[in-house]
């Protein structure tokens, strides 16, 4: 599955879902949907970039969700991606939240995965 483009708004840059491929057989019958857009880490804050992916991906207004901190400390968050874009040569660095039944993994080189978190993986 390609990033697309970093250019629009990041709910434009959605990219469209795809089953995730298994080869493990005694995996659940489930499929779990994933979707992956990107954001620019140099100007746009994670925290902010996470909040805008959930809620396209459930298709509502961001203002309508949650606040983020009732998942995770945002400050926090943003810091930790910004310290991985520091460490030269150390590739990129993933975290992963749980924000509105959505997992979000957030990297330092500025992609988002999202998934239903009410499917085992």
């Amino acid at each position: 599955m390609g990033s697309p483009a970093a250019t629009g708004p990041l709910s434009e840059r959605l990219t469209m879902p795809s089953p995730n491929e298994s080869s493990d057989e005694t995996e659940s019958q489930s499929e779990s949907v994933e979707w992956t857009t990107t954001f620019d880490p140099e100007i746009e804050r994670p925290s902010e970039a996470i909040v805008t992916a959930v809620a396209a991906v459930l298709e509502t207004d961001p203002l309508e969700l949650s606040p983020l901190s009732d998942s995770v400390e945002p400050d926090a968050l943003d810091s930790l991606v910004e310290h991985a874009q520091q460490k030269v040569g150390a590739g990129a660095h993933e975290v992963w939240i749980s924000y509105e039944g959505v997992d979000v993994g957030v990297r330092s080189d500025g992609r988002i995965r999202t998934r239903d978190a009410t499917v085992a993986t």
